[in-house]
């Protein structure tokens, strides 16, 4: 294959994965029941007048699969942690109790599961439909070359590594929901 063919297919592969870890990121945010760190992922707080990453402000764990502990750094941060937990509408109620916040995280209802199971869905269809917008762009890329004076051969063989990588990304996006799934799923 020339440069540029080579070229394209490593861009769309590139651009594949990017989508996959990107969706990876997503799923930890979607609880399982298990309560972890990234359940606290994009949650703001005012930190002396500018909006902070939580994690930027606090050190965050989880002791146990039931418990969140958030501590910040900063004593007089407790309160703005507090309420931006609040604000963040996740379902937590925050206990303060001066040093610490407390966030017990609830066993979650079967209702409540198939939820998260339609949202990690959602996000892996929103995946799919990335990957394919990849794939569709690397295809017009690939018909650029065809009039530029590529080979008529070498695009077929770049349209089929294209295709077969995409439909290797799509497999491992269903693989990747269906381990959430089954995460989510599990009492």
């Amino acid at each position: 294959m020339t440069e540029e063919s080579e070229f394209c297919l490593e861009e769309a592969k590139e651009g594949m994965q990017n989508t996959l870890v990107h969706l990876e990121k997503e799923f930890q945010k979607i609880r399982a029941g298990k309560a972890s760190p990234q359940m606290l992922d994009g949650v703001k707080v005012d930190y002396y007048g500018s909006m902070t990453a939580i994690d930027k402000v606090a050190n965050i764990g989880s002791p146990d699969p039931r418990q969140i502990i958030v501590q910040p750094w900063e004593k007089s941060m407790l309160a703005p942690i507090e309420k931006a937990i609040m604000a963040a509408n996740l379902g937590f109620n925050p206990q303060n109790n001066g040093e610490v916040l407390r966030i017990q995280v609830p066993p979650l209802t079967e209702e409540r599961r198939k939820g998260l199971v339609k949202q990690a869905k959602t996000e892996a269809e929103n995946t799919k439909v990335s990957i394919r917008s990849i794939r569709r762009n690397a295809m017009e890329t690939a018909k650029k070359l065809k009039k530029d004076g590529v080979p008529e051969d070498e695009i077929a063989k770049l349209e089929e590594e294209i295709q077969k990588a995409t439909d290797g990304y799509i497999e491992r996006v269903d693989k990747s929901f269906d381990a959430k799934e089954k995460d989510i799923m599990t009492v």
